[in-house]
């Protein structure tokens, strides 16, 4: 994912609980370590957390690849709009295509996730972003979403 032409900084958990709604162990992404116009790539560890909200019965899904998608993207519109002096509007997941889940679950993996999310078309909110979450180089879920302005 290396050479996005990306804006060059660091962007830790509490600079991204800044960009999105999401608080406390909601907020599933630790860093941003890319980023520019088209694409995101975020990292994170909380799959492996025991308190991690999203999981049921010890486990967390594979399916919540697509929160962490969804998170990346948020995060992405809210520094689109921090970099044009705005605060991005609140969106809500209207819908995912295509999605492809190639494990079962993701907490019994031991390396960091890499989200990758690119926006394909849209403006804020209304948005269509093609993602993918890897571990290493093994691809775990890849999709696309389309977030819808909230109103």
């Amino acid at each position: 994912m290396k050479g996005l032409g990306t804006i060059d900084m660091l962007i830790n958990k509490p600079e991204i609980r800044t960009l999105i709604p999401h608080s406390g162990l909601m907020c599933l992404l630790d860093r941003v370590t890319e980023w520019n116009d088209r694409s995101i790539v975020c990292i994170t560890d909380t799959h492996r957390d025991p308190a991690n909200p999203l999981r049921r019965d010890g486990r967390l899904s594979a399916v919540h690849a697509v929160e962490y998608a969804a998170q990346a993207a948020a995060v992405h519109g809210g520094l689109r709009a921090r970099l044009a002096d705005a605060i991005a509007p609140l969106g809500y997941l209207a819908a995912l295509r295509d999605v492809w889940l190639y494990v079962t679950r993701l907490d019994d993996l031991k390396s960091p996730l890499q989200i990758y999310a690119c926006r394909l078309f849209g403006e804020t909110a209304n948005t269509v972003y093609q993602f993918r979450v890897f571990t290493g180089d093994v691809l775990l879920a890849e999709g696309r979403i389309s977030i819808m302005l909230r109103g």
